[in-house]
């Protein structure tokens, strides 16, 4: 009775789900209006729908039901009694490998293909292994924290005591069980930072000497400026997006950071900023740029299902607008460091190629972080010079 409940719930969520919301933005909201239930209950069902939307658009014609059992045996390692009650005999199979899961799919389904899952896979970076990042679909992404310095034992200790599995990734980056409740555990908020793996990773590209003038020129809420501050706090930083409201909720992250001395302009960077910035030049200038977030859809499975490949071009044309009108306030010399959350080829590699032929500008290197490789995001980030 259970499992049929559990399942009348996500079918209720499907029915009542609208296109183009995010599922952390209209659960919360469902569970306010669904107060009966419970902790558990508000648990399973997000791990239900997201499950569900991982599955991305393989089996478009089987229904709703059997697609959501499908995706739960491919996604979980540990019995549970959903799949018990409706499949069985893939229950006693929970623990299988995922290549064997999905033989084990494939014989019930023939019509099934990987590929289906992320119909896409022609237009990745080339560097990504296409396998590697289809499969990594069925597996939840971890949390990963970037803790400051000074914090680091305490944390530890926190983690530990807590009998909180964690692995320390280095230079402060530890990554925990997705869902921890880092604000019942980690009294202190500004011990450390929410912030994805491969994110975390582009600093390595930043490279700011002291008293260098730097650029955020998409801030959103900052994430970047942090991990450069923490590099050189003793920088001259402008911050820019075209978001007040965003550019508002940076300021108390900022601040309990430490990070004080710093500009904010509103701009839109496809228009020409010039009078805006006639007196700016920078030495660094970091662009993480609008994308698609393809390479963060381990996270958000939900885009799958409402993307569009129109919308691939669209981003392309829009980063190629920004780097436009942003390289132009690069001294002579000094870095663009254009990062995506995108595995899309057309929003990285041919991107830094318009950069370096139509804006004459010199790549010093290129990389994608391979977030599949560690249960993170997927990134793209190069380091560019007039």
């Amino acid at each position: 009775m259970k499992a049929i409940n559990q399942l009348k719930t996500f079918q209720r969520i499907l029915d009542e789900y609208p296109a183009e919301t995010p599922l952390s933005k209209f659960l919360p909201g469902f569970y306010r209006q669904n107060k009966q239930m419970g902790s558990t209950d508000r648990r399973i069902a997000g791990r239900l729908v997201y499950n569900y939307f991982r599955l991305g658009k393989a089996l478009p014609n089987l229904s709703a039901d059997e697609r959501l059992f499908i995706a739960e045996f491919l996604c979980n390692t540990q019995v549970n009694s959903f799949l018990q009650h409706f499949k069985p005999e893939w229950a006693a199979c929970i623990g299988f490998g995922i290549d064997e899961k999905l033989a084990i799919v494939k014989s019930t389904h023939p019509e099934f293909k990987l590929d289906d899952v992320f119909p896409w896979v022609s237009q990745l970076s080339g560097s990504i292994d296409k396998e590697a990042f289809l499969r990594s679909f069925f597996i939840q992404p971890d949390l990963f924290i970037r803790v400051y310095k000074r914090y680091e034992q305490q944390v530890k200790i926190i983690l530990t005591t807590a009998e909180i599995a964690f692995k320390d990734e280095g230079n402060g980056c530890f990554s925990l069980p997705n869902g921890t409740r880092l604000e019942t555990l980690i009294p202190n908020v500004n011990w450390y930072e929410v912030q994805d793996y491969s994110s975390q990773q582009t600093a390595q590209f930043f490279k700011p000497q002291k008293w260098d003038a730097w650029w955020d020129a998409c801030a959103a809420s900052g994430g970047k400026s942090l991990l450069l501050h923490d590099i050189e706090p003793n920088l001259k930083l402008v911050v820019s997006d075209i978001r007040e409201s965003i550019l508002t909720n940076l300021d108390e992250r900022f601040q309990q950071a430490g990070l004080i001395k710093y500009q904010k302009k509103i701009l839109d960077l496809t228009q020409n900023n010039d009078l805006l910035l006639h007196d700016y030049t920078f030495d660094g200038i970091i662009l993480d740029a609008p994308c698609s977030g393809s390479g963060t859809w381990g996270r958000t499975p939900e885009m799958i299902s409402q993307f569009d490949t129109y919308k691939i071009e669209f981003f392309q044309r829009l980063q190629q607008s920004i780097v436009r009108n942003v390289v132009k306030h690069l001294k002579p010399g000094k870095p663009l460091i254009y990062i995506t959350c995108s595995a899309f080829k057309a929003e990285n590699e041919e991107v830094v190629n318009f950069i370096v032929k139509e804006l004459g500008l010199k790549l010093q290197e290129q990389k994608v972080l391979k977030g599949y490789e560690n249960k993170a995001d997927t990134m793209f980030v190069a380091r560019l010079t007039p």
